[in-house]
């Protein structure tokens, strides 16, 4: 099994609750060797009564000393890599380029949470579209945010939106949406960046990871070959969720290798 996890939360976002030690003693006990915390940072996310004003945003320099004491403290149990996920937005591209560059990050993930001011998980889009026309604008949105926002080292879970859909995955496929995909996939090539297959698909049902595989193996024969793995955990349990099963889906897919970061720099990592 693969034993790096390169996505998770703690209470450093709004999100979780979970404490960075505990996070990082839950994969020890999953039997991870390599892990990377990545807080989310989201300025301008829209105000839901749930999180309040400041969701999404974090003390950077606290989180530097919190997760670096600890680093050093489980140094000779496992590496603990410091990360962040930034929330793409097409306005964002000056405040992710200093903000990342400020700080001594060994991973960015570049995530879209939010479309038009809305985030899906919350719904509100899916009122006035149906399924495909939601999923449609989200993509077109992410390559609009990334075509402004550079700063990242992977693009996250690209087809997130399904999981919020009416449907879910009854309006989704690679096929269906292929012109859109494939121009976000061209993009982060050309770029230079890469994409994570993020297991979280599978804990909220749709019996599939983000992307969908056949995106990934898409991705994979237009040629792009940095691939990260991440369960996208926000409490100890639910590190490296169904990790028994990413080595197969990546290799179905055409890769040999997967990736893992460190200073911001891809370590390939020849799969089991």
């Amino acid at each position: 099994m693969i034993t790096s996890d390169f996505h998770m939360h703690t209470d450093f976002s709004s999100d979780s609750e979970a404490a960075p030690r505990d996070m990082i003693e839950g994969a020890i006990a999953k039997g991870m060797r390599r892990i990377c915390i990545t807080d989310h940072n989201d300025k301008d996310y829209p105000y839901h009564e749930d999180v309040g004003i400041t969701a999404f945003t974090f003390d950077i320099d606290k989180y530097f000393r919190e997760l670096t004491s600890l680093r050093e403290e489980y140094a000779d149990k496992i590496e603990v890599c410091i990360g962040i996920e930034i929330g793409l937005q097409p306005h964002l591209g000056e405040y992710y380029k200093e903000l990342v560059n400020k700080y001594p990050f060994d991973f960015v993930i570049g995530s879209v949470h939010v479309v038009n001011g809305e985030d899906p998980y919350y719904r509100e889009m899916f009122e006035k579209r149906t399924d495909e026309e939601a999923y449609r604008e989200t993509f077109r949105v992410t390559l609009e945010d990334i075509e402004a926002v550079e700063d990242f080292d992977v693009l996250g879970h690209i087809d997130y939106v399904v999981r919020y859909g009416k449907n879910q995955a009854q309006e989704y496929s690679y096929r269906k949406y292929a012109d859109c995909l494939d121009e976000i996939l061209k993009k982060v090539i050309s770029m230079g960046k890469g994409i994570e297959m993020n297991m979280a698909g599978f804990k909220y049902g749709l019996g599939f990871c983000h992307p969908h595989p056949d995106v990934i193996r898409r991705y994979r024969e237009l040629g792009g070959e940095v691939i990260t793995i991440g369960a996208d955990g926000h409490q100890p349990e639910h590190i490296a969720y169904d990790f028994q099963k990413a080595g197969d889906i990546l290799k179905g897919c055409g890769f040999k290798y997967y990736t893992e970061f460190k200073a911001r720099k891809p370590i390939f990592q020849q799969l089991p």
